[in-house]
């Protein structure tokens, strides 16, 4: 049996998908004197929610005035996003799964009898099968293509996409969106223009639910028709691209080169971070050295590495990305800025050579000081010398000079 349900005008375009097809069925099968059928009056119905369809069956007749059993169904359908079967074992007469309205829904239920005259066996029924396949409809090649979307620092989301290549001129696009704590869907909150039209939407941070089915939806029109739909759903933590890496520092102490950051500015909890270094180095021949490391150490904001003899400097820089504790993907962010090490010629002198300037220096200073003293003592007996010299002198002049001379050579 298949329920109809009305959409509100603005998504009077999106086809009800409903499951018609007979099911498949096996051979059957019976329990303590009765037939394990499956459920009954299956019902699949879409309430709105761009893919997230409710499922509802009731027991079957055989099995309603049974006593003493315990009567379980399993429920399987086909993930077209992750493209595998899903499976659920339920006491419940209802379900709710995402299917992806563009792609054929498939499900298979069966019911589960366990009882005393099962010897508490589990009996599991014929299993059924229904597949619905979605008829196209809009205008040939007017999907829209590259819907991408990235969740900046987790403070706000962007999608964006292209115009099919079929897409008649004057269309206009129409984003619609909803999660599990929204009773109904929405239109995109703030739209992107380009020269084609509606190119994107952005998402503020209030609008958005991690760790849950984040489910979307783009159709449009044109005076040629209707565009064809396009459904997506993500899960908006696994599109995290974080900002910036802008406080970096390189540092050098006994040969070591160390290099320390502050975790980026935004939403992402620092736990939640892992980073990629990329060295390079330049070498004394001129040839250059590239490495890359992902640090995967939760708290760690520093990489060290030796400086190598012969290396001339080092630039670092660095980017992270949310790590696989925090999410099951995300994008890195765009690399920090270059840090460099000064030039070897005019930074870096290894510790045995600033041990022998130092002795040197220290000589020099001696050596000098020393020969100043010298000089000054050669200087002082010269004096010396030459003021003996001449008391000598006067002396000798004096004796063989006429007296009435001798207040002419004083």
């Amino acid at each position: 049996m298949l329920l109809l349900n009305k959409f509100p005008a603005w998504l009077s375009a999106f086809a009800l998908l409903l499951l018609t097809q007979e099911p498949v069925s096996t051979s059957e099968v019976t329990a303590c004197g009765v037939t394990v059928d499956p459920p009954a009056n299956i019902e699949i119905t879409d309430p709105g929610f761009l893919g997230y369809l409710s499922i509802h069956w009731t027991q079957p007749t055989s099995l309603q005035n049974l006593t003493g059993c315990t009567v379980r169904y399993q429920l399987r359908y086909y993930d077209t996003y992750e493209e595998r079967w899903r499976s659920v074992r339920t006491v419940k007469l209802t379900y709710a799964a995402q299917f992806d309205l563009e792609k054929p829904i498939k499900v298979r239920i069966l019911t589960v009898l366990k009882c005393a005259c099962t010897k508490g066996t589990e009996v599991q029924g014929e299993e059924k099968e229904w597949v619905y396949t979605p008829e196209p409809t809009g205008v040939a090649e007017s999907r829209i293509r590259d819907f991408h979307c990235v969740y900046y620092g987790k403070e706000y989301m962007e999608c964006t996409w292209e115009a099919g290549p079929g897409q008649p001129p004057d269309s206009q696009h129409y984003l619609y969106y909803w999660h599990r704590e929204m009773d109904e869907t929405k239109e995109c909150p703030e739209y992107f223009i380009s020269s084609e039209g509606r190119s994107g939407c952005r998402f503020p941070r209030e609008s958005l639910l991690e760790f849950s089915k984040f489910n979307l939806c783009i159709n449009g029109s044109s005076p040629a028709g209707s565009l064809k739909m396009a459904y997506f759903s993500i899960e908006v933590q696994n599109h995290v691209k974080p900002t910036v890496v802008s406080s970096v520092h390189v540092s050098e102490t006994d040969g070591e080169l160390k290099l320390e950051w502050s975790p980026p500015s935004g939403q992402v909890p620092d736990h939640c971070l892992e980073y990629e270094v990329e060295s390079s180095t330049t070498m004394e021949n001129g040839k250059e050295k590239q490495e890359k490391i992902v640090l995967q150490n939760l708290e760690d904001t520093s990489f060290g590495i030796p400086r190598k003899a012969e290396s001339q400097k080092t630039c670092f820089r660095i980017r992270s990305k949310v790590n696989m504790y925090c999410a099951d993907g995300g994008f890195w962010s765009d690399w920090s800025q270059t840090k460099c090490t000064e030039d070897k010629e005019t930074q870096y002198i290894p510790k045995w050579r600033y041990l022998s300037l130092v002795v040197i220096g220290i000589a020099g200073v001696i050596i000098l000081c020393l020969s100043l003293w010298t000089l000054k003592k050669i200087s002082i007996k010269k004096i010396n010398k030459k003021d003996a010299l001449y008391t000598l002198y006067k002396e000798k002049v004096n004796k063989t000079m006429p007296t009435i001379l001798s207040p002419i050579l004083k």
